[in-house]
């Protein structure tokens, strides 16, 4: 199964106060993490967020579809750029990302060819929608979505499209979003 890889990077990252792509852990930008991890993982990545901020990386960068619509339209550009039918779909805000459990997320995918999504549950059953497999036949849904109005990814999505697994002891679901759970990642670091 051929499968693309995405980071969502186009976030205002407002909790933060600075952009959260860029946020150094040892030695490595968050960015950098989470696209080694996808691309290790799914063979290929893409950054969605402005090409002006990362023109420099030397990774393929496409724009969200629409501004100001949040992760779901990051996540609209991705499967509308893509030629692949499964899509690992992750933010750069996570710092434990890893191959190995992005690997996991893409088997389900495999199991489950006739699902639109492939969505983790971390611990107490909370779903993790920003680090998933979203199949393209998800894009119309997502499309409508928009239109309507909605921004929030598990909003987006009819239930019989979804799979979820159980990743209950999987770090990988950290993200980062205000300066206090960023310094908390990095003292765990």
């Amino acid at each position: 199964m051929q499968t693309a890889g995405f980071v969502l990077a186009g976030g205002a990252s407002s909790r933060m106060g600075q952009p959260k792509a860029f946020l150094q852990l040892g030695g490595r930008t968050l960015l950098a993490i989470a696209c080694d991890a996808v691309r290790e993982a799914a063979g290929q990545v893409t950054i969605v967020g402005s090409p002006a901020d990362y023109a420099d990386l030397c990774i393929p960068v496409i724009p969200d579809s629409r501004l100001h619509c949040g992760p779901l339209a990051g996540m609209e550009a991705a499967l509308q750029h893509s030629s692949c039918d499964w899509n690992l779909i992750v933010a750069c805000d996570m710092p434990r990302v890893n191959a190995g459990s992005l690997g996991k997320i893409l088997d389900a995918a495999r199991a489950h060819p006739e699902a639109g999504c492939v969505l983790p549950e971390s611990a107490a059953g909370r779903a993790e929608p920003l680090c998933a497999a979203y199949h393209r036949r998800a894009l119309p849904h997502i499309s409508a979505a928009l239109d309507r109005g909605i921004r929030k990814v598990t909003e987006a999505l009819p239930r019989d499209l979804v799979v979820y697994i159980s990743m209950t002891n999987d770090e990988i679901f950290q993200n980062i979003n205000t300066p206090e759970e960023w310094r908390l990642a990095q003292e765990r670091h």
